[in-house]
């Protein structure tokens, strides 16, 4: 009898579950359910970020372009203002710009 009062005993102890342990168990589920909502929601988040990211994108590539087209037309303009005012080169300046020439030249017309 002794036997089988020991395993009625172990039975109930392990088929009774202690309140502390129920607590701890429920406290781990609430834990997990609220990680994965929010895992969720992050993730949600995540794929309607990326045609915004996708469309950023985009547009920096757009300016980008704009950009490096600007740059080569200050570089074009720097060049001619540095031409048209360079002091050495004044009466080359005033010779393309004007019709006049200097004293000393003549204009050559060609004839077919």
């Amino acid at each position: 009898m002794s036997m089988s009062r020991q395993r009625s005993s172990r039975r109930q102890t392990v088929t009774t579950p202690n309140p502390e342990h129920q607590w701890v168990a429920t406290e781990i589920t609430i834990k997990l359910i609220i990680n994965g909502i929010l895992s969720i929601v992050a993730v949600v988040s995540l794929f309607k970020l990326i045609p915004y990211q996708w469309s950023q994108q985009a547009q920096l590539k757009e300016i980008r372009v704009e950009v490096e087209e600007t740059e080569k037309r200050v570089s074009q303009l720097r060049d001619d203002f540095r031409h048209n005012f360079d002091p050495h080169k004044i009466e080359k300046v005033m010779q393309e710009q004007s019709p006049r020439l200097h004293p000393t030249q003549r204009r050559i017309f060609w004839l077919n």
